[in-house]
């Protein structure tokens, strides 16, 4: 049985590759969650670095660098890791890996094979990967799909024609759109679509909203045919709700409070001036 698109926690599945290999694994857990996959002899996995959370003792870990995933200048210009780990089973017995997500965090598996051999995904969304799979950056040519942080516009693209796993926050819906169907998502939520899919950035509002409260700002309209995987809390969201918590326990150490107190004074210092140049007048 191929995997599936994503899976529930607790249940174990089987992956068959192409070769008519067999590599049963299981997700364990609710919310922070640990792909448990079992390796025969000489068989490995590529994850990336740190997610090893446990593995028997017939697994050796190494961290390289892979010419194959296209990895080196974009990633290491916006502060993202350029190698990766392989756990290579050497025994002569059956072994396993516990690959764990990095946060708050859900495990999808993705059969590239029933993806065209190819998907799109969030920035930072790949775990780890068994048999073919490539993992490279991408980046929206359209001017008007280039947000204003490297999050917005660097993607990446997994291709190949075996098993990866990729991590999403929250819960996780899947969407498939017909030919023409369109879909508007806030852009944060999008976690991996098919390469079918078109994509357009569109902005909400003016400049100001930022300023006054800027949630829901960038929204993408999907326009089928295509899969589309949607996350209810992106990890940008729920890492920003704890800064506030922590660092503006109210409104006056609201970094957004001074700017509009700023906004204010100034607004009220022309509108002083403004009437001392008329009463001279």
């Amino acid at each position: 049985m191929a995997a599936p698109f994503f899976s529930t926690p607790f249940q174990p599945y089987v992956y068959q590759t192409q070769q008519d290999a067999v590599i049963p694994f299981q997700i364990l857990g609710g919310e922070a969650q640990v792909v448990q996959i079992m390796l025969k002899p000489q068989e490995k996995v590529i994850a990336k670095p740190g997610s090893m959370c446990f593995m028997s003792g017939s697994i050796k870990m190494e961290n390289i660098f892979i010419p194959e995933n296209e990895v080196g200048m974009w990633q290491w210009l916006f502060g993202k890791t350029v190698t990766s780990i392989v756990l290579h089973n050497a025994g002569p017995s059956d072994g396993f890996v516990g690959i764990a997500a990095p946060s708050l965090a859900r495990i999808l598996p993705i059969d590239l094979a029933m993806f065209g051999g190819e998907i799109l995904c969030q920035p930072d969304a790949f775990l780890c990967s068994v048999n073919d799979v490539k993992v490279s950056n991408t980046v929206d040519q359209r001017a008007r799909n280039v947000m204003a942080s490297a999050e917005g516009f660097l993607r990446q693209k997994l291709s190949g024609q075996g098993l990866a796993f990729i991590l999403a926050g929250g819960s996780v819906i899947q969407k498939n759109l017909d030919v023409g169907e369109v879909l508007s998502v806030d852009a944060s939520c999008i976690v991996a679509l098919n390469t079918t899919v078109n994509v357009q950035i569109k902005h909400n509002g003016p400049m100001r909203r930022a300023v006054f409260g800027g949630d829901n700002l960038v929204t993408a309209t999907l326009t089928g045919p295509g899969i589309v995987f949607i996350q209810s809390l992106p990890f940008q969201r729920f890492s920003q709700r704890i800064a506030r918590a922590v660092t503006s326990p109210n409104m006056k150490e609201n970094p957004k409070f001074f700017v509009q107190i700023a906004i204010f004074l100034f607004l009220a210092y022309v509108v002083i001036l403004s009437s001392l140049i008329l009463t001279d007048v």
